[in-house]
């Protein structure tokens, strides 16, 4: 992966050190809030885009989506002349952008022309460990064991449902999502990194902008080899993953983040694939599972843990 480049120890050092720093009760509780806001608006992503493949091709979708996101960042930059992040962080702003901004849509998009929501949504349940591990490898966070055997067994869950859903196949759209599980994780890591220094909603806005040359010349090319047909669940879709699911919950998503730690917020993610469950219910019609409840009682108990141990 990637490693951001910084210009003298002392700088490195200063990061190092404010990831150790405890946050206050009040921080905490907010930096809680405002992540499980982020879960909360991702858990809908994944139906938005199934209603936005019904007008768009997979590659017009997502560099599209990127395109829009792009440009209400760019408005809010501009109008409050936030001045350009500097130079030693540009490398963690690449990560993030290939990660959230690129990679990720453009795998789970994949992923979905042929797999429903809720198996898709279970896959990417692993996510909140993938982004610990590589949290642990990339800033040196050392989470308590109790904290790594909550982890464990929630992923456990996750993988278990998994595989009784699919009969221990693994599929294309299944080596899509595990790709866009480490891809992901590496953003939402050097995501969290730099909200440490900068506001979390300038993470992602620069993050943004600095894809839009190639976002932007990729809705070109991909708008004119695919046929649009717009519909009114293709422009919802459209909107949500552009405006919110790219940009505001990133935005509190990063804001958490830096408030709680990686690790904690990304074991928040839990309860993002029974989230989306429900909407694939409510909004696609899908089937429920029936070990899904099951499944939610145990990644909630998880989730209970992994809050109360130190991360």
């Amino acid at each position: 992966m990637k490693t951001e480049s910084s210009a003298t120890d002392s700088a490195t050092i200063a990061v190092t050190a404010s990831d150790a720093v405890p946050e206050p009760r009040s921080g905490r509780a907010l930096g809680t809030a405002l992540a499980a806001l982020g879960v909360t608006t991702f858990s809908l992503t994944f139906p938005s885009t199934v209603w936005a493949l019904e007008g768009f091709g997979p590659w017009s979708l997502v560099s599209v989506r990127s395109v829009l996101a792009a440009a209400v960042a760019g408005v809010c930059l501009l109008a409050l002349r936030v001045p350009l992040p500097r130079r030693r962080h540009w490398g963690g702003l690449a990560v993030v952008g290939a990660g959230v901004v690129l990679g990720f849509p453009m795998l789970t998009t994949l992923a979905l022309r042929t797999a429903t929501t809720a198996h898709s949504a279970v896959v990417v349940g692993l996510l909140p460990l993938t982004t610990a591990v590589l949290s642990a490898l990339r800033t040196g966070a050392r989470p308590s064991r109790a904290f790594w055997i909550a982890a464990c067994a929630g992923a456990a869950a996750v993988v278990a449902f998994t595989v009784q859903q699919s009969g221990g196949a693994l599929t294309r759209a299944d080596l899509y999502l595990f790709g866009a599980l480490l891809i992901c994780a590496a953003g939402y890591t050097e995501g969290g990194r730099l909200a440490k220094v900068m506001p979390g909603w300038q993470v992602i806005s620069w993050a943004l902008v600095l894809c839009l040359p190639l976002t932007a010349a990729g809705a070109g090319v991909a708008l004119s080899a695919e046929p649009v047909h717009l519909t009114a669940h293709a422009v919802v879709g459209l909107v949500w993953v552009a405006v919110v699911s790219t940009f505001c919950g990133l935005v509190v998503w990063y804001k958490g983040m830096g408030l709680i730690g990686i690790p904690k917020a990304s074991q928040l993610q839990l309860a993002q694939p029974l989230l989306t469950l429900v909407w694939s219910v409510f909004l696609l019609g899908e089937t429920l599972p029936v070990a899904a409840p099951l499944t939610a009682a145990a990644v909630l108990v998880c989730i209970a843990v992994t809050q109360r141990t130190r991360g």
